[in-house]
């Protein structure tokens, strides 16, 4: 999986296509994948959106915090998410039922 190319052009190209969409899910979302492939991605699904840029500007709702491996495990299962929250493998900072939010987003790709 290429983590970069589904931040940086996939749901960008999808949130922009469908804007309404994208603003429905109402926050900002501050993405920290951790080892090969990660990176720093911040989603702007909010009224000022959308919009998804690299880094860490600030700002966010929700943080969520985990390493490549695991984050590729959680896409291709969405259902995961409990058990790698629970193991310490997940973390969110923030409103933690953002994080749940992320899914409608992750269903326009």
């Amino acid at each position: 999986m290429d983590i970069p190319k589904l931040f940086e052009t996939d749901l960008a190209n999808a949130m922009a296509a469908k804007p309404d969409i994208a603003q429905r899910v109402g926050a900002k979302f501050q993405f920290n994948i951790t080892g090969e492939g990660g990176g720093q991605w911040f989603v702007d699904a909010s009224s000022s959106g959308p919009k998804v840029e690299p880094g860490n500007p600030g700002g966010a709702d929700c943080t969520i915090s985990m390493s490549a491996q695991d984050f590729e495990s959680l896409w291709q299962n969405p259902s995961s998410g409990m058990n790698l929250f629970f193991s310490g493998r997940l973390s969110i900072s923030g409103d933690p039922m953002l994080a749940m939010k992320f899914q409608d987003l992750a269903r326009m790709l």
